[in-house]
This record gives structure tokens, C-alpha cells and sequence, in this order.
């Protein structure tokens, strides 16, 4: 009998759709003990969030501080699993506060000497995000062995309007010709194939190999034109988060005047840079290929972005 570990923090609601499409074939699998355990702060986050609450928890977001979390009711931080999934959504380039909060935790035990799958659902940028998680891994002795990436149906552009509107309003519909906010259903449907993968590979003991399960399954697609942009705005998030922290902690009214500086700086960004960026980054892309194909290969790391498995597992 092998133990996996599902563990998340959703705040919409879309994530929990995610990660029960994923682990249905591990939950329906007889062989497979798998244990839900949602990290929850011990003060809930507001869905949908006020304005001023949204940017006010910027710069612990960005610093990874973390926070409170509820003890566990389903595991100790001493048990032992064969596998761990690790869902977790994306604020402001970075692990959501919940996800920081279990990473600075007892609980974070839970993941040591283990191989590790990271789940990720969000509007489209991830990779900052990511590479921070991996440096927790590498502190707490945890094995990335996969990662899988579902992305927001509209593009770049649109999702600046329906993803704020989301996350401020609660509505996802579509307006004004633009597409519905969040991952598709198709493709939060079709995510199970990487559950399926993980049941197989578990009844073969590959996770003691501690390498990757889900190659070949288009686990996960980098869009070299946010790769730079993602680059620029987390230098630009350290600089301001750490900013805004001398000023003071969450909830401090002295932090408004900078918070407000900094919307209108995040504006300058989404308005000028951004754009600049999606057209200079062609041509560089065009003059450095090689280094741009190698630079993407290592974020799609270590599942892929490869198809070859997809037939097998539709």
C-alpha cells in the first residue's frame, strides 16, 4: 500500500477542482492511500478581496514570510508518505501566504527526504514563483521530481482586466468579448491523466527513484515572451516589497501612501514595459535562440513539455 499526500490552499475554490481532478485515478486506486490535507491560515483570507487588502500583503507574499496556519487535522508533521503533491496558486509572483506559512512551518518536515510533484493553477506566470519553491525544497531536503502547470484560457492581454475583476468582484464571467477567468474545465478535466500516471508508476515503486513521473504528458509549456517580463517584475517587486516592509507590518495605516505609490508604479509597468518587453523579446529571442531554448527546457523542468506519453494516458 503506498501513502500519498495531497496537500493545498485554495482560495477561489478553483484550485480544490484542480487537485481532486488530478488525484481522482490515485483516490480511485485500491493500492493508494491518499490523504487531502488543506492548508488553511488561521486568519481567512477575504474571497473576494478588498483592494487595499490585496496589495497590502505584497511584500510578505514576495518575501515568502508567510503566515499563521491552522494545525493539521489529518497527519503529524512526523508521518511518512511515499509520495507528496503540493498545489498551491500564485500572489504576486510568488507561493500564495498559506503555502509560505506551511513551508515555514513544523509541517514542512512532512516533505524531507521526499519526492515531491508542485500542482499549479494560475492567471499565466509561474516560473519566479517556482524557482523560490525550489530553493525551499533544496532547504528542507525535498526531491522535485515534477511539476505541473495549468494556466488561465485567456491571453496576456485579456486576463490583465478578467483576472483582477475576478479576484475583486468573485465574478468570472466573460464581458465585453473577452473569455471566462481561470483555468477551462476542459483542461481541469483532463489533468486526471497525470493522476493516472502517478497510480502506475506507484504500483511499479518508480517514486523511490526520485526522477520524474509525468514526462511525456505536456506536464508544462513555457511562453518565452513572459520569461523576461517575469524577470523584470520580480527585481521590481523585491525592490518595492522591501520597501514597503520598513515602512510596516500588514494592516499598518502608514503603509497606505506606498502602497499607492506602488499601484501606480505596477500600472507604469503593465502599461509601458510590458508591451516593450513582448516586442524587443522577438528580436533577442531571434538573435540567442540557443540560449532561449536552453533557458526554457530548464524551467520546464522536470516534466516537460514533451507529448509522447499523451495517448496513452487521454
Amino acid at each position: 500500500m503506498k501513502k500519498v499526500l495531497v496537500l493545498y490552499y485554495s482560495q477561489t475554490g478553483q484550485l480544490t477542482e484542480v487537485v481532486k481532478s488530478f488525484a481522482a485515478p490515485l483516490e480511485a486506486d485500491e493500492n493508494v492511500e491518499l490523504v487531502y490535507q488543506a492548508i488553511e491560515p488561521k486568519k481567512a483570507f477575504p474571497f473576494p478581496w478588498g483592494k487595499v487588502a490585496f496589495f497590502d500583503i505584497f511584500p510578505e507574499s514576495v518575501y515568502m514570510d508567510g503566515c499563521e496556519i491552522k494545525p493539521f487535522e489529518k497527519v503529524k508533521e512526523d508521518d511518512d508518505f511515499d509520495l507528496v503533491i503540493l498545489a498551491y496558486t500564485i500572489w504576486f509572483l510568488s507561493p500564495s501566504l498559506p503555502i509560505s506559512g506551511f513551508l515555514n512551518s513544523k509541517y514542512a518536515k512532512l516533505l524531507s527526504n521526499k519526492p515531491v510533484v508542485t500542482l499549479i493553477a494560475c492567471r499565466n506566470m509561474w516560473i519566479m514563483a517556482q524557482e523560490k519553491m525550489k530553493k525551499k525544497f533544496t532547504q528542507l531536503n525535498a526531491t522535485l521530481i515534477d511539476n505541473v502547470v495549468l494556466t488561465d484560457q485567456g491571453g496576456n492581454l485579456a486576463t490583465f482586466i478578467t483576472t483582477p475583476r475576478w479576484m475583486w468582484t468573485g465574478k468570472k464571467n466573460g464581458f465585453w468579448g473577452l473569455p471566462k477567468s481561470g483555468v477551462h474545465p476542459d483542461e481541469i478535466k483532463k489533468c486526471s491523466r497525470f493522476g493516472k500516471a502517478l497510480s502506475d508508476a506507484l504500483a511499479k515503486d518508480l517514486e523511490k527513484e526520485k526522477t520524474s513521473l509525468l514526462h511525456g504528458l505536456e506536464a508544462v509549456k513555457v511562453d518565452n515572451r513572459l520569461v523576461g517580463t517575469e524577470k523584470i517584475a520580480t527585481k521590481s517587486f523585491n525592490i518595492w516589497g522591501g520597501l514597503i516592509r520598513k515602512v510596516g507590518t500588514t494592516g499598518d495605516k502608514a503603509r497606505l501612501p506606498v502602497l499607492f505609490l506602488y499601484f501606480l508604479f505596477l500600472l507604469s509597468l503593465i502599461v509601458i514595459i510590458v508591451p516593450l518587453n513582448v516586442i524587443v523579446k522577438p528580436i533577442f529571442r531571434k538573435l540567442n535562440h540557443k540560449k532561449v531554448d536552453k533557458e526554457r527546457a530548464y524551467f520546464e523542468e522536470p516534466s516537460g513539455a514533451s507529448s509522447e506519453r499523451l495517448k496513452e494516458y487521454n
